[in-house]
């Protein structure tokens, strides 16, 4: 017979591209009783996250509920709810995650068209028009937040553009929401997906997705089935409206857990979280050029919650991470793609985004960068922080 210990966890702080922390009231409603999904009382907690969702998205929309699935299932569901075999779609791709909406709306027999930047900068406008020109689109999709490489692309007037030209506007919002605005009522966002792990400070699991009446219309208007049975909104909707029909189990703990990361969001207030999230990254941008260190996404243009931060010349990025993880329980991320090895993604997201966090970590990382002879003014930074 086979003897297994139980798992037992090292403490973390994260500061990777997600998960982030997550409140111990949070962590604590997952073990609460396990209810049926079609109780009653898990019922009208549904109800309850659909509000507290239309809220923290900033729209009226019905069609607002939480996907059983990560990021990328949230992703999947806005795409093949909407597209058609021979769609034409514009997708804006400037990192890991507009390149794989490329690949999702790809599969789904789309003629995918991609307005692409260099990794690190924005899609502009100007490049939306451009690619508008002569062509009658499906949908538009950019990614608002790219967790990539820390950079935030302005939307309202690509939202605009994609309306004009009657197409269905997409965003991802899977690092910016609660974290920096997202309007969606107010930017004209027909569909719209996000993640619980990162500004939500919730575990991974779910996906908040919202889409619009008229996004609602072209999935129930499709001549052909959605490619998904999983993720088929029209079936969703039946058992995320009055109707309550089954369509799955949903992850019971799952939906406690995101009742209360937004149940803590509200009590917040969106303004104020929007608000912290920016003077913790100011915080830290500060203390890093005082150690000589620069940000790798376009200025004007970084990400607060996400901070990619250039590797300085002689130091082996992977190093400096191990150590932090091994020494000082700190977990950030690595760049990928052609950022792979050229950056550290410093997370500042939800519960993580801190001042005392923003302290603890630069401590860590000036000492082992200079013990790795990098030659960065720590106490400087440090005073940056105070």
């Amino acid at each position: 017979m086979i003897s297994i210990n139980p798992f037992n966890p090292p403490s973390r702080l994260l500061m990777g591209p997600g998960p982030s922390d997550v409140p111990p009231s949070v962590l604590l409603s997952m073990a609460r009783p396990v209810l049926g999904h079609l109780d009653p009382v898990f019922v009208g907690m549904m109800e309850e996250l659909k509000g507290m969702l239309r809220e923290v998205y900033q729209t009226a929309n019905d069609m607002t509920f939480p996907v059983s699935g990560t990021g990328s299932a949230g992703m999947e569901f806005c795409l093949v709810n909407l597209i058609e075999p021979g769609d034409e779609v514009i997708i804006g791709v400037n990192g890991v995650f507009g390149t794989r909406m490329a690949d999702v709306a790809s599969r789904c027999g789309a003629k995918v068209i991609k307005v692409e930047s260099p990794w690190g900068t924005i899609i502009t406008p100007e490049q939306i028009a451009q690619a508008l020109v002569g062509r009658n689109p499906k949908l538009v999709a950019v990614v608002h937040a790219e967790t990539s490489t820390g950079a935030l692309t302005p939307v309202e007037e690509i939202s605009r553009l994609s309306r004009e030209a009657g197409a269905l506007f997409v965003l991802d919002a899977v690092t910016s929401l609660a974290g920096c605005p997202v309007r969606i009522d107010a930017w004209g966002v027909d569909a719209v997906y996000s993640g619980t792990q990162k500004c939500l400070s919730c575990p991974p699991g779910l996906s908040p997705v919202s889409m619009s009446a008229r996004a609602v219309e072209t999935a129930a208007r499709r001549k052909s089935k959605v490619q998904s049975w999983y993720l088929d909104v029209n079936l969703l909707a039946a058992y995320w409206g009055q109707d309550r029909v089954y369509h799955h189990t949903a992850p019971i703990s799952m939906n406690y857990a995101l009742h209360e990361a937004l149940r803590l969001v509200l009590a917040e207030g969106l303004e104020s979280r929007w608000r912290r999230h920016e003077q913790n990254h100011g915080m830290l941008k500060r203390a890093l050029e005082a150690m000589g260190l620069s940000f790798a996404a376009q200025p004007g243009h970084q990400l607060w919650q996400l901070n990619a931060i250039s590797v300085p010349e002689g130091i082996e990025e992977s190093v400096v991470r191990r150590r932090l993880l091994l020494e000082d329980g700190i977990e950030i991320g690595a760049g990928l793609g052609p950022l792979k090895g050229k950056i550290w993604r410093v997370g500042l997201m939800g519960a993580t985004s801190t001042g005392a966090n923003v302290r603890r970590f630069v401590a860590a990382f000036g000492r082992i960068l200079k013990d790795c002879g990098n030659r960065c003014d720590v106490a400087a930074a440090l005073k940056e922080c105070a």
